[in-house]
């Protein structure tokens, strides 16, 4: 599959994503509906994310073997094409994780609290 089917269908699906959690949004803002997720909603999509992680790891390990063989013909194996080399690709690689390390600092601390605890679920479960 090629880059420009790729990025449309990314764009296609967070397009999709992006309506399914705003068209709700008003009702989910109200006092009576102050979580718009459930614990139990939350922790099947973390597994889905994960499960994704895990397989844009493997698509990731067969990129960079094709992305790291040399820009020039005579020093790359004969069964890969040319590319953009190890050292741009490792450039790459840590501007993308220095992006990540950046971004760890925006989510907030739980302080040792579940997700149960801060989305006081607990106090549901008791009232019944």
């Amino acid at each position: 599959m090629d880059h420009f089917a790729i990025q449309l269908m990314g764009f296609f699906f967070m397009t999709i994503f992006m309506f399914v959690v705003a068209i709700p949004y008003h009702h989910r803002t109200k006092d009576e509906n102050p979580e718009i997720f459930s614990a139990r909603l939350h922790s099947t999509c973390h597994g889905i994310f994960v499960a994704a992680g895990k397989a844009a790891a493997i698509v990731g390990a067969y990129g960079f073997l094709y992305a790291s063989e040399s820009t020039y013909p005579k020093k790359t194996d004969a069964s890969y094409p040319t590319s953009i080399g190890i050292r741009y690709i490792l450039i790459i690689l840590a501007v993308v994780h220095a992006l990540g390390l950046s971004f760890t600092f925006l989510v907030p601390e739980p302080n040792g609290q579940s997700f149960k605890e801060m989305s006081g679920e607990n106090e549901e479960e008791r009232e019944l």
